[in-house]
């Protein structure tokens, strides 16, 4: 997914404890750099900062990092001379979604799911509705005696 010019991910949405890669096909790779850092944090104060060094691939430059619970990663990328692309001093800033069990796997919120209780009141008037149904159903057949069952007579 590319959301930016000469960065990809390699999935369609960022989510906040997930590992994620970031491929760089930005200026320094086209400059042929031999050593390339992603410089990370995350939150509008770059919290849990933390620099990896990046792979040199055919893809560009590539790294993984695990996401934090926050709401935008920020990063940059440095060289082995110390030169930086931040995105022309606005650094590259994207938004990290919030990680939601029921939506990830539907069939595990069924099972963690507590279980519904009936209210007594709706059990009574369940049981009442039924013996009231037997009381009209039955008690004309018990009066009248004809309370047998009938055998059908075969010709």
């Amino acid at each position: 997914m590319e959301l930016s010019k000469n960065i990809f991910f390699n999935t369609d949405k960022l989510v906040e404890n997930q590992v994620v890669k970031i491929s760089y096909t930005g200026k320094f790779f086209q400059d042929g750099s031999a050593d390339v850092y992603l410089h990370y944090g995350f939150g509008l104060l770059w919290e849990n900062l933390g620099e990896v060094k990046m792979e040199r691939t055919d893809l560009g430059f590539q790294a993984e990092i695990t996401l934090a619970s926050a709401d935008t990663l920020n990063f940059c990328f440095k060289n082995e001379t110390g030169e930086w692309d931040n995105n022309e001093n606005g650094n590259y800033i994207f938004p990290i979604e919030k990680y939601e069990a029921e939506v990830a796997n539907p069939e595990l919120a069924l099972i963690v799911a507590p279980p519904r209780k009936l209210r007594k009141s709706y059990m009574w008037s369940k049981k009442i509705r039924l013996a009231i149904y037997k009381i009209i159903t039955y008690l004309p057949r018990i009066i009248s005696g004809n309370y047998k069952r009938k055998i059908k007579n075969e010709e």
